[in-house]
């Protein structure tokens, strides 16, 4: 099984276990390189398909770009897929559950640094108590994200008590408050993958989720 990590510092795993967040979205690996190359997608032969008509090739969703030289980029491989349930990484200390680390000479669990009680990173999938089930994915560029879709991804509206005046934040904590929920999410995605992200507007796997457990 393989896990998925939402940012804790803006409260984004904590969003997913409360179901206000079930969008995420991941920077492709390759972008376009310039205005010569065009995108591209597989060619699926008979035995990417299975007996459903599915396809279960692992190149499902994917793309690249290229050019008229035939240069190509490689192909943007979607990490996940439809219907995959995904473990939602944790730390040991906050889920709850523990390998079996070697003891101390007094009983107690040896941990060492590069250590899921310390990083979720290193935590095993199979140990994790929550889960996501993949219901959609879908290939955009970062801006076109939708007022809705900004929601998804964890944005919440608060009524600051003026008349028709909503406000858009996504943590509680030393973040100000926006009137747009696009401009919110720029503010969150920059913080969350890096400064100037938003602005460079890269081509992004758009994953809807569903809370299972």
């Amino acid at each position: 099984m393989k896990k998925i990590m939402f940012n804790d510092k803006y409260s984004l795993t904590q969003a997913v276990l409360d179901g206000r967040k079930t969008m995420t979205r991941r920077v492709c690996k390759y972008d376009r390189p310039n205005e010569t190359y065009d995108i591209v997608f597989p060619v699926f032969e008979p035995n990417d398909y299975d007996n459903d008509g599915n396809i279960v090739s692992p190149l499902n969703y994917a793309f690249g770009w290229k050019n008229d030289k035939g240069d190509f980029t490689g192909w943007n491989i979607p990490k996940y897929k439809v219907g995959e349930v995904v473990a939602i990484a944790q730390n040991y200390s906050d889920c709850g559950n523990m390998p079996d680390y070697e003891l101390d000479e007094d009983g107690y669990p040896i941990m060492p640094k590069r250590s899921g009680f310390f990083n979720k990173m290193f935590v095993r999938a199979d140990l994790m108590p929550h889960h996501i089930r993949i219901t959609d994915i879908k290939v955009e560029r970062l801006q076109d994200i939708s007022d809705e879709d900004c929601l998804k991804e964890g944005i919440f509206k608060w009524d600051a008590g003026q008349k028709d005046i909503p406000f858009y934040s996504f943590h509680n904590a030393d973040i100000p408050d926006y009137n747009d929920p696009r401009d919110a999410f720029a503010e969150l995605i920059d913080k969350v993958s890096g400064k100037g992200t938003w602005e460079s507007n890269p081509y992004v796997f758009v994953y809807e989720f569903e809370l299972i457990d």
